[in-house]
């Protein structure tokens, strides 16, 4: 487990506290995909939209992924993350096993010619963003919770599992608030 600020890096996951009550991140798990000097940069593991690929892209016809919320920046942007490096080139591996963007006509023609599992890539409608220094204020603040990302949560997790998974993955008392209420005055 990431135990401050300093460890801000790519590939690190920020949890959000079960106190947290901001609506767009109640709850969220972020994969930390940049952090440098200039800002960070992430992307929101659990929140689906009720939009797929082929909605969006006409050449992507039968193509019915979901595309997942990334972050409330920049919603009209469309970012994606994957394990595909043989067949999806130019993302950066932010961590082993997991990729941000690429070459994303690649990513259209592995679709249609059928060379893509769909089970190792995910689509975002926008991301969440901090200016320089934001972030770490926020973590210091604990506004955020920072563990290590694992490729389940990013690939094979259900959505509503990410964030009690997460927490349970760091065991101790990170494990008993994963248990936490999602609204504690209806216990």
């Amino acid at each position: 487990m990431i135990k401050d600020h300093t460890s801000l890096t790519a590939g690190a996951l920020l949890v959000a506290p079960p106190m947290l009550w901001d609506l767009h991140f109640r709850r969220a798990v972020v994969l930390l995909c940049e952090h440098t000097e200039a800002g960070s940069f992430g992307l929101i593991l659990n929140r689906s939209l009720t939009i797929v690929m082929e909605q969006i892209f006409d050449d992507l016809s039968g193509f019915d992924e979901e595309i997942s919320w990334g972050g409330p920046v920049q919603p009209e942007t469309l970012h994606f993350l994957h394990r595909l490096p043989e067949v999806v080139p130019g993302g950066i591996e932010i961590r082993p096993g997991i990729y941000w963007g690429g070459d994303f006509e690649e990513v259209k023609l592995a679709i249609k010619e059928g060379r893509l599992n769909p089970d190792d890539i995910r689509f975002f409608l926008g991301y969440s963003g901090w200016s320089p220094g934001q972030l770490a204020g926020e973590v210091e603040q604990g506004g955020w919770i920072l563990t290590e990302s694992f490729e389940d949560a990013v690939f094979d997790l259900a959505e509503t599992a990410v964030w009690g998974q997460t927490m349970r993955s760091m065991g101790g008392s990170y494990a008993i608030l994963a248990n936490f209420p999602d609204h504690p005055s209806l216990n």
